[in-house]
């Protein structure tokens, strides 16, 4: 009875918690996006930067050569993903700088294994630590953000507890992102969790902290919205984009250009919220040959 009892009481509490949430973002800056240029206002070129992220470069080569492929590539950027050793983080930031390649982040996986909104506290506890170590790895390479998936809904995780323990979760380490100088940057991914942009511009605006911003997947968003209009609600709240294109007939995450993202619709509404970050392919690996087309289809879809 106790144990049932405790999961009403969490239930109660989150609904609460959610509902002074809401009120409060009743009021924060999300009915106003930017709105839609009549034309194009000029270039993304030398204003928006490309990135390609570490996974995508071939396994089978080390680490400096696959930062000189990235070079070679086109791409002025890449995103790392957080490693275990110590050693291992010292030998890619060498690697980077010897190709005159910047790291400019690092994603930060296991959500599914241990995601920010569970019930369980030992779960929260192992995933923090995971997130303190992106943002100290991201300062070791000189990057900015920590890409943070904040909430899992499951059949016994609902919407609104995801909401509030993800978002007390975060809140604890704001301040040791805010030592390290980095930002928290929260993505949208198929979690059934931040499934509007109003909903992901509340969810960003209730930390009042310049170091939690939005992650922005463009492909991620295509099964339920149109990517343009999330650039347009979120705004400056964005740290920083996701590229990837989506098949909605296999229901895949296919290549620039070979899905049906609006790409002169995005690079509008990127113009249109003067964009001036980092744009960063998310992909599956392949060669060089490939890499040098998928730099090229930025270019041609997103930079020109």
């Amino acid at each position: 009875m106790k144990k049932r009892s405790s999961r009403r009481e969490f239930l109660k509490n989150s609904a609460e918690a959610l509902g002074a949430l809401a009120c409060s973002c009743g009021s924060a800056q999300t009915a106003e996006p930017a709105k839609p240029a009549a034309q194009s206002s000029g270039s993304l070129a030398g204003r928006v930067h490309k990135a390609v992220q570490l996974r995508m470069l071939p396994k089978n080569l080390s680490y400096p050569e696959r930062f000189k492929l990235a070079r070679d590539a086109g791409f002025e950027y890449v995103e790392g993903y957080m490693v275990t050793d110590p050693a291992e983080a010292t030998e890619i930031k060498k690697a980077a700088d010897t190709a005159g390649v910047r790291i400019h982040g690092v994603t930060n996986g296991l959500w599914e294994k241990w995601p920010l909104s569970s019930p369980d506290a030992s779960v929260v506890r192992k995933r923090l630590e995971t997130v303190r170590r992106s943002l100290r790895q991201s300062r070791l390479y000189g990057g900015t953000t920590a890409l943070v998936v904040p909430g899992l809904v499951t059949p016994t995780v609902s919407y609104s507890e995801a909401w509030v323990q993800s978002h007390k979760s975060l809140s604890s380490v704001l301040s040791f992102a805010a030592a390290q100088r980095e930002i928290i940057a929260v993505e949208e991914v198929w979690n059934k969790f931040l499934l509007s942009p109003l909903e992901f511009a509340c969810y960003v605006d209730q930390f009042k902290s310049p170091w939690l911003k939005a992650y922005f997947d463009v492909g991620n968003v295509m099964p339920y919205g149109y990517p343009q209009e999330w650039i347009r609600t979120l705004g400056k709240r964005i740290a920083k984009i996701h590229l990837k294109d989506y098949d909605p007939k296999t229901h895949k995450i296919v290549n620039l250009g070979e899905g049906t993202v609006d790409w002169h619709a995005v690079r509008q509404a990127l113009l249109d919220i003067r964009c001036d970050g980092i744009v960063t392919v998310e992909l599956a690996p392949g060669p060089e040959p490939y890499l040098r087309d998928v730099s090229e289809r930025v270019d041609k879809l997103v930079l020109y």
